[in-house]
């Protein structure tokens, strides 16, 4: 029990501190971008910019038009939406090299071996329990619980507009996660604890469904949150809630370190799907509503 409770105790402090970390890093940019913002309009740099812009626009029209249309971010389909689709390759890309090194590599499968070798210390009765009860909030159960209730609230509450893309969100990463599980069909760790599984190991349906799920829900809630501070707090223990999912998978010996990285992965690139098709709706409602 007493190593239980300095495990804890040191995530917990883990935790925290990050956290800390995170809104002041979070400030911090803020200020810097508020600066730069100050710097841009000062009438010298506005100037020698604005000439640019000129010769740019005059020079090459199509590519100005293009470049306006994307990087617009008075509009959903400018700056947001260009984003949106850089993260989703930057993603995609980097589930496709994890499966490259899974498939081609023995460097990804020793890393492997050695997370879960250094994690079997904390493999002890008290700390299963713990994270049994943590991974059961990842499973199955609990996620199409939480999501039929958070679909009755969204009809409740008029926000049937965010019913559609929650759905695609999570069938969506449903889908591609079955898909990986039998394509590459990996076998899972030795199982060490009571808790097994029947199901191929990469990539972690858990960490792609807690991801999915618990990620969308925390957009709806951060949308209609009204400060900074607010919105920071929900993404962020959020993100504590969906990595301790992950890593109960780990502790339990149920999936190594690069099928948690894929689900989350693979959950990641469905939520900013979801975003995509949910945002355009979202802000059509609030307009539509008289709202800004």
């Amino acid at each position: 029990m007493t190593r239980t409770l300095i495990y804890i105790l040191v995530m917990v402090a883990m935790i925290i501190a990050l956290r800390l970390a995170a809104w002041w890093g979070l400030r911090l940019v803020s200020r810097l971008f508020s600066k730069s913002v100050t710097a841009f309009e000062q009438d010298r740099v506005r100037k020698g910019i604005t000439e640019l812009g000129s010769w740019i626009s005059s020079s090459f029209p199509k590519t100005t038009r293009l470049l306006k249309a994307r990087l617009s971010p008075h509009r959903f389909t400018g700056l947001p939406l260009t984003l949106i689709v850089i993260a989703a390759l930057y993603i995609a890309v980097l589930l496709g090299g994890l499966v490259e090194e899974l498939l081609e590599a023995d460097n990804l499968v020793r890393l492997d071996e050695y997370i879960n070798q250094q994690i079997d210390l904390m493999r002890i009765e008290s700390m299963i329990t713990v994270f049994s009860w943590i991974t059961d909030l990842g499973g199955s159960a609990a996620l199409v619980a939480v999501s039929l209730v958070a679909t009755g609230l969204l009809w409740a509450h008029r926000r049937r507009y965010i019913i559609a893309p929650l759905w695609l969100t999570i069938l969506g990463s449903q889908i591609t996660t079955s898909a990986g599980k039998y394509v590459l069909v990996r076998q899972r760790p030795e199982f060490v604890t009571e808790v097994t599984a029947v199901t191929s190991s990469f990539p972690s349906g858990h960490a792609t469904s807690a991801m999915a799920v618990y990620g969308f829900i925390a957009y709806i809630v951060a949308r209609e949150l009204r400060t900074t501070r607010q919105r920071f707090e929900m993404i962020y223990w959020t993100a504590v809630l969906i990595s301790l999912i992950g890593f109960s998978r780990m502790l339990l010996g149920l999936h190594y370190a690069s099928d948690i990285a894929a689900g989350f992965l693979v959950g990641g690139l469905w939520l900013l799907v979801g975003f995509a098709v949910a945002e355009p709706r979202y802000r059509k409602h609030r307009t539509s509503s008289g709202r800004r």
